[in-house]
Parts: C-alpha cells; sequence; structure tokens
C-alpha cells in the first residue's frame, strides 16, 4: 500500500509513471489450477534478534496468540508461530497442535537463530532501504486513531502516524527488528484506493 510512485515506474524500465493496466493485469493472470484449489497463504517468516522483545511485541501490542513453539535443537533456532486464533481453540495433544498451527491461515513465523540476542552486530534488514525487497505486514484494525493511540501509549515507534503523509488514515510502526507493520481499517481504505 506505500509503495511509492516512482517505484512503480521501474517495474517497466521507467517509460511509465504507473502499475499494470486492467488489461495487462488480465493478460498476465492465470487462472488457479485445480490442483492449488486447498492451497492457503499460512505464514510469513521474519527473523527476530531477541524472542523475548519479538514475542511481547507480537501478543501485548498487537494481540496475537502463541500457536505454537518448535524447537530445532540441530539446527540452533525456535520457531514461534504467531497469529489471531482463540487460544481455548489450541489442540492440547502437541502433534495436534502442530498441524493445526501448521493450518492456520495468515501467521508469522518469528525464527530465533539461538545466541543472536547477544551479538551486538546482528541486525536483520527489513526490505525498506536499499536493496528494497520485503515491505511490511498488514493488521486490519476496527480503529487506526485509537489503535495507534494505544500504541504510543505502548512505546511503540511510528514509521508513519495516521495524519503523516498523503495517505491519510493509516499508520505504519516497527516491531522490535525494525520490520514495518501498517495499520489500516479496510473500510476507510478501500475509499482511499477508490480515488
Amino acid at each position: 500500500m506505500a509503495e511509492k510512485a516512482g517505484d512503480a515506474s521501474k517495474q517497466d524500465g521507467g517509460q511509465s509513471p504507473r502499475g499494470l493496466t486492467d488489461d495487462e493485469v488480465k493478460q498476465v493472470l492465470q487462472k488457479p489450477d485445480e490442483a492449488t484449489k486447498d492451497f492457503i497463504m499460512q505464514q510469513t517468516m521474519l527473523r527476530v534478534k531477541d524472542p523475548r522483545k519479538s514475542l511481547e511485541f507480537y501478543s501485548k501490542v498487537l494481540g496475537m496468540t502463541l500457536l505454537k513453539k518448535i524447537d530445532m535443537p540441530s539446527g540452533k533456532f525456535t520457531l514461534y508461530f504467531m497469529g489471531y486464533e482463540n487460544e481455548a481453540d489450541i489442540p492440547k495433544d502437541e502433534n495436534e497442535r502442530t498441524a493445526w498451527a501448521l493450518s492456520r491461515p495468515a501467521t508469522i513465523e518469528l525464527t530465533h537463530n539461538w545466541g543472536t540476542e547477544n551479538d551486538p552486530e546482528q541486525s536483520y534488514h527489513n526490505g525498506n532501504k536499499d536493496p528494497r525487497g520485503f515491505g511490511h505486514i498488514g493488521i486490519a484494525v476496527k480503529d487506526v486513531y485509537a489503535s495507534c493511540e494505544r500504541f504510543e501509549k505502548l512505546g511503540v515507534k511510528f514509521v508513519k502516524t495516521p495524519d503523516g503523509g498523503s495517505m491519510k488514515g493509516l499508520a505504519f510502526i516497527e516491531d522490535p527488528d525494525g520490520y514495518w507493520i501498517e495499520i489500516f481499517n479496510p473500510n476507510h481504505t478501500s475509499k482511499l484506493v477508490a480515488k
């Protein structure tokens, strides 16, 4: 959502300051193969330096639940699957819980490589500085302004406040590793896009 107009022109060799036309989109889109009918967007993996800070942020600030923790001693890392699920729905049996957690749509997989929390040189690229790549995850909320007031009280770092920049009514915050999180209301944002 936060892509600059200049970034779109890079897609077509700088010839035009726009994205694809609707007709161009129709030309390149493919009808989903029947073999993909049961696919879901299950996870986005983010490497985190300190799991204590990240787990607190994603649970306390964003309200996510820990769906499953998986230790991988052979690789010296731990995975923390976070998402918006009711804690009461989490299976008690660990095997069932693993399968359940890995079947939930739109989860965040926080990956902690052991020891990074003690390495002052360790940091991760958030994708919003050159070379650009990954941009952000998006969290839909009912009231962007009320959510941002709460974030401010919790000491969350803002990249963009709801009234900053040209797109009003949406915000960007940072997690402890500097990954950007867009905070938006789907109804308000749909009006911005329709303009």
